[in-house]
């Protein structure tokens, strides 16, 4: 049984939790997407995670069996890059804690990126997730952000899976930061809107007819909601139907994974 409607035109999928579980599978994933082509379905991958390249979560996509364009792919590290752009001149030198996704997004969208020696230059200042963070990075940041420069985040999941549970995410380290600061910064990651929005300009499609599909309440279905698109929860991630059935606003759609969402 599909449960999402003939009128829907898109989906932006969020990937852990719903495409995969760390190195796992969830479902069949080719019958899934040769489902979406069936369906007519424009599909773009939106996560938060901003720590893998596209062309890593292209790769990963074909060990699972699933052929997927680069422009397909939005990440976090992608939209801070696209909202950096935005906000900051072209090639403006710029402190980044974060991994290899956030550096090469920051270097292809023309931002020089610095080492924590020469941190002080920085004229902004973003964060993601890193694995190799330590006292030195946090205290540059505190320093540039407590001295003015702009503030940017990727996203603010307060934890990220692993096989053996939920360790700190990047929401865990930004607080770090806003505490010693007393500054919010300016976060491209669901929910807010600048990685759904690019998302959404690259499959071309209606918001009012493309669904955000997602494991988390706070992020994917929060953002889809801010957005004015419809939602649709998989309970095959982080949130249980408990917490789905007391989400407000009401989602449109809660199903056990995303083959069952859409009859795969």
């Amino acid at each position: 049984m599909t449960l999402i409607p003939s009128t829907a035109k898109g989906l932006i999928l969020d990937m852990d939790g719903v495409l995969w579980t760390d190195s796992a599978p969830i479902g069949n994933l080719p019958r899934t997407f040769a489902r979406f082509k069936e369906l007519n379905l424009a599909v773009a991958l939106a996560t938060n995670n901003s720590t893998r390249t596209v062309d890593q979560y292209v790769e990963k996509l074909r060990d699972f069996g699933v052929t997927v364009e680069p422009w397909q792919v939005v990440t976090s590290s992608l939209a801070a890059a696209y909202l950096m752009a935005q906000k900051l001149p072209a090639g403006a030198p710029v402190f980044a804690i974060g991994e290899q996704g956030l550096i090469e997004a920051l270097k292809a969208a023309n931002f020089e990126v610095l080492s924590v020696e020469n941190a002080e230059k920085a004229e902004a200042v973003v964060i993601g997730i890193d694995k190799q963070i330590n006292f030195d990075k946090m205290r540059e940041a505190t320093l540039l952000v407590r001295a003015g420069k702009p503030f940017f985040a990727t996203n603010p999941d307060k934890t990220f899976p692993t096989p053996r549970g939920q360790i700190p995410g990047a929401g865990a380290w930004i607080s770090v930061i806003v505490t010693a600061t007393e500054v919010q910064p300016l976060i491209a990651g669901k929910p807010f809107p600048y990685l759904l929005e690019l998302a959404l300009n690259r499959i071309g499609t209606p918001k009012e007819t493309t669904y955000v599909v997602g494991d988390r309440l706070e992020t994917d279905i929060a953002g889809g909601q801010a957005l004015g698109c419809p939602t649709a929860l998989v309970l095959s991630g982080i949130a249980t139907l408990p917490a789905a059935q007391a989400w407000q606003p009401k989602i449109d759609l809660v199903a056990e994974s995303l083959s069952a969402l859409v009859g795969a």
